[in-house]
Order: C-alpha cells, then structure tokens, then sequence
C-alpha cells in the first residue's frame, strides 16, 4: 500500500449536483488543505459526489473524510463546537 502525500498539489471536483451554487473545481498547492477545505468548508452533504485528484488518484467522499480524520493529518483540525 502506498502512503498518501499529503504535501502533493491537489484538485477539487465538486458534486456536480451543485454546479450552479458556489461550488467551484479549484487547486490546492497541498492535499491537506484541499481536504480541510473540503471538511471544514463545504457544507456536508456536499461531501458525497465531491473528488479530489491527488497525484492521479481519485479519492471522493468517506475517502476524503478518512484522511481527514487520519492520524497522519499534518494540519490542526478545527474544535468543535
């Protein structure tokens, strides 16, 4: 199994359910970013149909989610409320 680099640039696919809210296809210069962006941003139910390319690996929803919530995670998570 390869380690995920959460350094690598990364894209952001968003569900095309919300194409026409403010979703926006945008890159990230890391994936921990995009990743945070995408749990900490996004609304929550965008989170099924949403992608991320991290070097040419399509990860989507509880993917993403999981390396969210991964020990490896380099970026402080936000407390909940």
């Amino acid at each position: 199994m390869h380690k995920f680099s959460y350094d690598a640039a990364a894209e952001l696919y968003p569900s095309r359910r919300y194409a026409k809210s403010l979703a926006r296809y945008r890159r990230f210069d890391r994936a921990a970013e995009a990743i945070r962006y995408v749990i900490e941003e996004m609304p929550e139910t965008w989170l099924n149909g949403t992608t991320l390319d991290v070097n040419g690996k399509r990860l989507e929803g509880t993917a993403i989610r999981r390396l969210y919530e991964a020990a490896e995670y380099p970026l402080e998570r936000r407390v909940a409320a």
